[in-house]
């Protein structure tokens, strides 16, 4: 059994970022990147997977310039078996991701995709839900539990009404949520055993043609202060002269 793991590179969620003076991206100088906490959360539940089913091969991919090799040897440290780098400069939308990724599982041919629900860059959550209709693979979306049955998946997922568990057959597409699981602690052992586990650099199947693009980056605009009222008739009354309750 093989589960491939798309990986991102992203900036430190705990990193205060600021756009170019320009508005044409985000100010890089100084900044952490991290793999997405998602991603980072599915190469997790596939290393608890596999410490229950030892044959399982956990190969990590990731989409982006040469700097996402620090990512990757971070997967492979924390128990990824291989890792793949589409090596490329150029600039992917979804839909671009998406067909890149389809052309690695083509390739590849795993039991599973196990990707992160979105990543925190963007915050699109697009991808896997793509990549499964190219596919034409079933998908289960915001898995906060994972368990294999034969050829088979159960999964759980959290919704409003309660906690909602499905099956689907493999292959298919799963995205991770936060409450999956925890991410480990990375050992010096498996960082220094991560240094010759193998790295395949590869090409993109094909240019990209973004459908989308990015108009502008910009900071939002500044909070406007609170203030307190006095009594509930005060707040209504404030609420309907600022449009929020109909007068």
């Amino acid at each position: 059994m093989r589960i491939l793991i798309p990986v991102k590179r992203v900036v430190d969620p705990f990193s205060k970022v600021r756009p170019l003076p320009d508005g044409s991206g985000i100010d890089t100088t100084g900044i952490k990147f991290e793999i997405n906490p998602f991603d980072e959360i599915a190469v997790e539940e596939a290393v608890r997977l596999r410490e229950k089913n030892p044959d399982i091969e956990i190969v990590v991919v990731s989409i982006g310039s040469g700097d996402c090799e620090e990512q990757l040897r971070k997967a492979l440290a924390m128990g990824a078996d291989r890792a793949i780098l589409v090596e490329t400069t150029h600039l992917f939308d979804s839909l671009g991701i998406a067909k890149e990724l389809k052309a690695i599982v083509d390739t590849e041919q795993p039991s599973f995709v196990l990707m992160g629900k979105q990543a925190t860059d963007y915050d699109c959550n697009q991808v896997a839900q793509m990549l499964a209709a190219k596919l034409g693979w079933p998908q289960a979306c915001f898995a906060s539990a994972i368990s294999i049955n034969g050829q088979a998946l159960t999964v759980n997922r959290e919704t409003d009404l309660g906690v909602e568990s499905v099956e689907i057959p493999m292959p298919c597409v799963i995205t991770t949520d936060l409450r999956l699981n925890e991410p480990r602690f990375v050992a010096l052992p498996g960082i220094i055993k991560a240094r010759s586990k193998p790295l395949d650099r590869i090409p993109p199947s094909a240019t990209p043609a973004p459908v989308t693009r990015t108009v502008k980056i910009e900071s939002p605009g500044a909070r406007p202060p609170g203030r307190k009222v006095a009594s509930v008739e005060e707040l209504v009354s404030e609420l309907k002269s600022r449009g929020v309750l109909p007068a």
